[in-house]
């Protein structure tokens, strides 16, 4: 028989040139390092499919901080054309750059930048919408407290049931509509402003007032003539009286509750006796019992109101007005300065307190107030009675 070839057994290794193995291991070695550029998927039947999760990339800002910048999930993965399907829009983030707010300006950081608005100047049968429109005007001006007159001369600017039960009258004669205050105080606080009710000429009265006569007749009046002011005589309300100290609480009380949402209330230099009345009497101990039992009564009646005076510096208050409002436990103290023959002096005593009151007439000194780190608020009168016109006037002088 002849000899029969045998088929070589195993896989014929020993004649793969050692070349090609290590070709072959290198090549292997390179697609598993690379594997991320594979495609598993189509490697498995369609029922056993997986889906991959895209994680979305560290974001990266743009140099330009106006701009968009908009990432796009890994080309590797997307352009995979059986790859499992994402959401487009969860891979892709807006950075929306923060602008860093802008540095407040030497009026902005004033604690409280406020106009006088006497007692007529908004009521007066004004709308809501002229009311709200007013404060609007306010505000866009930099002014961002309203210290209103509610009281002066003897009444009230609201319908008020202490005034109609102890003087027979509701209020000072005013065609105010109801609500006034209240459309003042909402739209102040609306805009981020406060309103401060200004209790306006204190304990004194002129012979205009509504209840002179009811004064002089109840013998509430201290004797003499009260000659602060040039041009105008005023007589002042005793608060010795009993009677008189407890009409003037009750007020305040009533205002405080009628108008819970009321920021403060201020009192200015008419809390105080003229030095020169008759009898050279010193008014000062009683005076400060009874503002501060006015004061105590009205934070029992609303603990979250402002207890405020404007007042000449401590010495001229008490020397000159029996007014010790050191000793009166006020919340805070503006000092008037509409003297301008001592202003430098009062400004020295401004800086001490929660702030200064000017004029009208000194907003050329308003420069150097704004400048001025420890003024730490400034509150204007205007004297030419057109409060609009002084704001106006304010901001032009900044």
């Amino acid at each position: 028989m002849s000899r029969q070839n045998k088929k070589p057994n195993g896989c014929g290794c020993s004649n793969i040139p050692f070349s090609l193995i290590i070709l072959i291991l290198g090549g292997g070695y390179w697609w598993f390092s690379h594997k991320g550029n594979l495609d598993i998927s189509k490697l498995l039947p369609k029922n056993q499919q997986i889906s991959i999760p895209i994680l979305n990339p560290t974001p990266t800002t743009s140099s330009t901080p106006t701009q968009t910048t908009s990432l796009t999930p890994t080309p590797s993965l997307s352009s995979t054309p059986n790859s499992a399907p994402y959401n487009k829009q969860a891979l892709i983030k807006t950075i929306t750059p923060q602008k860093a707010p802008l540095a407040q300006t030497p009026w902005e950081k004033k604690v409280i930048r406020g106009i006088y608005l006497s007692r007529y100047q908004v009521t007066n049968n004004a709308d809501e919408k002229t009311i709200r429109e007013r404060v609007r005007y306010y505000h866009s001006q930099g002014i961002n407290t309203i210290i209103h007159g509610v009281w002066g001369n003897g009444c009230t600017m609201y319908n008020s049931d202490v005034m109609q039960q102890t003087l027979g009258y509701k209020s000072c004669p005013n065609q105010f509509q109801e609500r006034w205050l209240d459309w003042l105080i909402d739209e102040a606080h609306k805009q981020g402003m406060q309103v401060h009710a200004y209790f306006e000429k204190g304990i004194k009265i002129d012979k205009n007032s509504p209840i002179f006569d009811l004064a002089i007749a109840r013998k509430w009046i201290v004797p003499g003539v009260d000659k602060t002011y040039a041009g105008i005589d005023h007589y002042v309300l005793d608060v010795e009286i009993p009677e008189v100290a407890n009409f003037f609480k009750n007020v305040l009380v009533e205002f405080v509750k009628k108008y819970p949402n009321i920021d403060a209330v201020q009192w200015d230099d008419y809390l105080g006796y003229y030095a020169e009345l008759p009898g050279k009497v010193d008014r000062t101990a009683n005076l400060t019992n009874f503002v501060r039992q006015m004061s105590t009564s009205m934070k029992k009646a609303n603990s979250s109101v402002s207890f405020d005076i404007c007042h000449h510096n401590p010495y001229w208050a008490k020397k000159y007005f029996a007014a010790d409002w050191e000793r009166w436990g006020v919340d805070r103290v503006f000092i008037q300065a509409y003297n301008d023959g001592n202003f430098v002096e009062e400004l020295n005593y401004a800086q001490q307190y929660a702030g200064v009151a000017i004029t009208d007439r000194q907003l050329g000194r308003l420069k150097e107030l704004v400048e001025n780190p420890k003024i730490k608020s400034i509150l204007v009168f205007p004297f030419s009675g057109n409060p609009e016109k002084t704001v106006s006037n304010l901001k032009n002088s900044m």
